[in-house]
């Protein structure tokens, strides 16, 4: 009788410690999780290592270290170096190995790369439609994450019915979920309880009461707004409902998506939902 595999969380890395924060905090969640790790390393990679910041090592040195970074995991590690362009290699590591989770880690919001880190992070959301969790510098070590924020559009929403990773991590982490929804007052908003009926239906959460729903008015813009709740609750994890071909399709246009993944002080988690 064949064993049974644990779950796996895909860490799309290189060897800057951007990438090495990203893959500790993975860890820390593959743990209590029960899941391994997949370090994968994509050679022709613009987003995490533009060619022409990057030294090019051999495969052989290439693998070598993450091996080394491998080791020293507190959780069974596998390595993969694709010589794919990032979209495809990984699609190919979400059909060869069925991840709960994609994990990346962000340059932050003072680096120079953040700007295109951000615009090339929702691309790769667009091609693979998988979860997606961004780890910021500041935010890698706030760990356990127990208090988590969902900033919702205010309208229906449906998830993969594989992808329920959020429900998972709540409870393997014994967190705590809030929900924001930041109003315009041009248009009509819904009340907390059609709020909470939407995240029921979708299956994130069922237990959840009208005193977990922020309904918080739009001030100076809704990232702010969202970001500031996030602070007012000690928030360290932010997750975003990532509808087909605009993030936050609704609730703002793109360019407040960008600025929320680009000055997240916290984990941003970006679920993906059906048309």
């Amino acid at each position: 009788m064949s064993a049974v595999m644990s779950p796996s969380l895909v860490v799309l890395t290189d060897f800057f410690a951007v990438s090495n924060r990203a893959l500790s905090y993975a860890a820390g969640l593959a743990v209590p999780l029960g899941a391994h790790l997949v370090l994968l390393h994509v050679r022709h990679n613009g987003l995490l290592c533009p060619e022409e910041e990057a030294a090019a090592p051999t495969v052989q040195q290439t693998r070598q270290a993450l091996y080394s970074l491998a080791d020293t995991q507190p959780v069974p590690t596998q390595v993969e170096i694709s010589e794919q362009v990032l979209p495809t290699a990984v699609t190919e590591a979400i059909r060869h190995h069925q991840p709960q989770l994609l994990v990346l880690g962000h340059p932050g919001a003072e680096s120079p790369l953040a700007r295109d880190f951000a615009k090339a992070a929702l691309n790769l959301l667009h091609h693979v439609r998988f979860p997606l969790l961004l780890v910021p510098p500041p935010g890698w070590d706030a760990f356990p994450p127990r208090r988590v924020l969902l900033a919702l559009d205010g309208e229906p929403f449906s998830l993969y019915d594989s992808q329920q990773i959020l429900p998972h991590l709540l409870q393997a982490l014994q967190g705590i979920l809030a929900l924001v929804h930041v109003t315009d007052s041009t248009v009509p908003s819904p009340a907390a309880s059609q709020v909470l009926r939407m995240v029921r239906t979708s299956g994130l959460a069922e237990s959840l009461t009208a005193e977990q729903v922020h309904l918080v008015p739009q001030t100076t813009s809704v990232a702010a707004d969202i970001q500031r709740v996030s602070g007012e609750l000690n928030a360290d994890m932010l997750v975003l409902i990532a509808r087909p071909h605009s993030v936050l399709d609704g609730l703002t246009h793109r360019r407040s998506t960008a600025q929320l993944l680009r000055e997240s002080a916290i984990p941003v988690l970006l679920l993906p939902a059906l048309s």
